[in-house]
């Protein structure tokens, strides 16, 4: 696969500081950091990011997440391997990836469950990460960004 054109990001490198910013004020919050590899998977799975589920599973694996919950992210809820501050994460990742699936998009039961696992901060930061790797998958979808064919 051959990308249209080279990285958005790399063609306008300002767009960096925001993306940045997002980043460093994500993890900031006191989000277990597995949590946001697993919801960042998890998004790009869904959105068919190449790039964003192979960079997103090998940063999984170097922050010591196990092949099994990798392997399984796909299909968490019929798992023994997730937590449930995980299994609430990843059910809000998935409502608010798929905002266009259902006329309510994030319902209220998504919401309790997250909400019950996370303070207000925690929350903030959650759907701030969901947002921003739903942000990577459409930039890197739609210019057909391939994943690394070589990682050494």
């Amino acid at each position: 696969m051959q990308a249209r054109i080279e990285n958005p990001a790399s063609l306008l490198p300002e767009t960096m500081k925001a993306i940045n910013v997002l980043y460093q004020q994500a993890h900031s919050a006191g989000v277990e950091p597995a949590t946001l590899e697993l919801v960042h998977l998890r998004a790009s799975q869904i959105n068919g990011c190449a790039p964003c589920v192979d960079s997103g599973a090998r940063s999984a694996r170097q922050s010591g997440e196990t092949e099994e919950r990798l392997f399984a992210i796909a299909v968490w809820r019929e798992t023994p391997y997730f937590t449930e501050a995980e299994r609430a994460a990843l059910a809000l990742a998935e409502a608010a990836t798929r905002l266009a699936d259902r006329p309510d998009p994030v319902p209220d039961d998504v919401w309790a469950a997250a909400a019950a696992h996370f303070d207000d901060k925690q929350l903030a930061a959650i759907v701030l990460w969901i947002a921003t790797t739903n942000f990577f998958n459409r930039v890197n979808v739609a210019t057909a960004q391939p994943a690394p064919q070589n990682w050494g």
